[in-house]
């Protein structure tokens, strides 16, 4: 009989297996792969879901034929859905609120129940699946839309940081520790033949 999972169990074994295995089987030096993951997750902290994944195709173009260098387009692609559509009502007030308080406007920042409305109000209607998307970012552009881009600006340099550091720091951990268990068979197989 199969074992159940929870659901957070679920989300752990899918995050492992999109975004940390394909991290540690990569063939590329390091920084290439880490490059990747900085790319993918300083797009996500934008509020443009839906062509994140466009963006990081033109990021690769862009590396490849004007940089002459080049990252991971997988893991680019990938970690773009750290934002999603099930985070995007959370990570956009954040990016609103940023945006506001970098412009001082501290007087001005409408409440996270806002936002919640504007959507409510978008997603509940009886519009087609593509009207109520272009309605809602029509609102969102009118409403949040410069807060948001400004405020999305130090969220996407954070990602791009964070994303390049702890990759190159999990691939020295992942690689060393790889390193030492061979080592440790080695030295085992060695005093068996000596035996």
């Amino acid at each position: 009989m199969a074992q159940r999972h929870t659901w957070f169990q679920n989300i752990g074994r899918l995050f492992k297996k999109r975004l940390v295995v394909p991290i540690i089987r990569s063939p590329h030096p390091p920084e290439h792969t880490a490059r990747g993951v900085a790319i993918g997750t300083m797009w996500a902290m934008t509020p443009l879901v839906g062509i994140q994944m466009w963006l990081v195709s033109m990021t690769w173009i862009f590396y490849k034929k004007v940089l002459k260098k080049s990252f991971s387009l997988p893991l680019g692609l990938a970690f773009t859905w750290l934002t999603n559509v099930f985070t995007m009502v959370p990570v956009y007030y954040v990016f609103y609120v940023t945006g506001q308080m970098m412009m001082g406007n501290w007087d001005s920042i409408s409440g996270y129940s806002h936002l919640k409305n504007i959507i409510h109000q978008t997603f509940m209607s009886d519009l087609s699946f593509v009207d109520e998307w272009v309605l809602f970012f029509k609102l969102i552009l009118q409403d949040w839309g410069f807060a948001m881009i400004i405020g999305c600006i130090p969220w996407m340099v954070i990602g791009y940081w964070l994303g390049s550091h702890l990759t190159l720091q999990f691939l020295k951990d992942y690689h060393l520790i790889r390193e030492k268990r061979r080592l440790a068979k080695l030295q085992k197989h060695l005093e068996e033949i000596h035996e």
